[in-house]
């Protein structure tokens, strides 16, 4: 991806070894209220702990970051490169969601983005990178651990720049979704609807996510930012991210009846397709019959 020497986002934070305040239990999402919702894309699998125990994290400090957060120094030439290259990428995602946005007659309010090392404080409360990158909906923040570029390229098996673009473009998705109303919905659905039902409803909201991941990578390719092969690349972490594939790699079978992302052949479908048609109406991943 073409990204050196353009504009970088101004909502871009850092921060190292935050408090431990406002520890969250794995309560999932039903246990979050409000715009408390936290979003996860893909969990560390290194760790030996199962990617769908942490869809959802409620923590006591829900109003503020820890006082105890200080600002990092990137640790390498390349951890310093992956700062200015997220940076740039959601500059790209606030040209195309204003863009899209303001064609509908609406106003898009830009999430931030927190890079952080090891631990981190949110209005959803503590994480540590061991999570991946997710998304707090009670601070409207897309949080990125430095360290989860490596991982892409090894246990995802997703190399290249392109990836951590469509991670991050995954991820302003689901602030996409908590703009419009998508995202409150699905929660209010919790205890409400059988466990199996909502597990559908939650993997159409991640399928959307990709699809919206795919209309920021329609609007870089058609501002000619896209290299040959960055889409092949995007297609591959969307693959990666799967949930049969991430239920095998930890030495189990695919349960469909709990899968809360997607297979890795519908999230690639999905990024694809938002990637073909670059809009909003094509997106409506809740008319599925299955």
């Amino acid at each position: 991806m073409k990204w050196q020497g353009r504009r970088e986002s101004d909502n871009v934070s850092k921060s190292s070894g935050a408090g431990r305040g406002g520890r969250p239990s794995l309560a999932g999402i039903g246990g979050l209220g409000g715009t408390g919702i936290l979003i996860l894309l893909v969990v560390s699998l290194l760790m030996g702990q199962n990617p769908l125990e942490f869809i959802g994290m409620t923590g006591t400090d829900t109003g503020r970051q820890s006082e105890n957060t200080q600002e990092y120094t990137p640790r390498n030439e390349q951890e310093a490169e992956i700062e200015k290259f997220l940076a740039v990428v959601l500059a790209d995602t606030e040209d195309v969601w204003h863009k899209v946005f303001k064609e509908h007659g609406k106003e898009y309010r830009e999430p931030k983005l927190r890079i952080y090392q090891d631990t981190v404080n949110t209005a959803c409360g503590f994480a540590s990178n061991n999570m991946g990158p997710f998304y707090c909906g009670g601070d409207e923040t897309v949080y990125i651990d430095v360290s989860f570029a490596n991982q892409l390229a090894t246990t995802l098996d997703a190399a290249g720049d392109f990836p951590f673009a469509y991670v991050l473009a995954h991820e302003v998705g689901h602030h996409v979704q908590n703009l419009i109303g998508t995202l409150q919905e699905v929660h209010n659905l919790r205890g409400r609807v059988s466990d199996r039902e909502f597990n559908k409803q939650m993997v159409r909201l991640e399928l959307q996510a990709d699809y919206y991941a795919g209309v920021f990578a329609n609007y870089v390719r058609e501002k000619g930012y896209l290299e040959e092969g960055d889409i092949e690349e995007g297609l591959r972490a969307a693959t990666g991210v799967g949930d049969d594939r991430l239920q095998e790699m930890q030495g189990g079978r695919a349960n469909p009846d709990t899968f809360q992302h997607g297979t890795s052949k519908q999230r690639s479908e999905w990024f694809r397709r938002g990637v073909q048609f670059g809009d909003l109406e094509h997106g409506n991943t809740f008319d599925l019959v299955n």
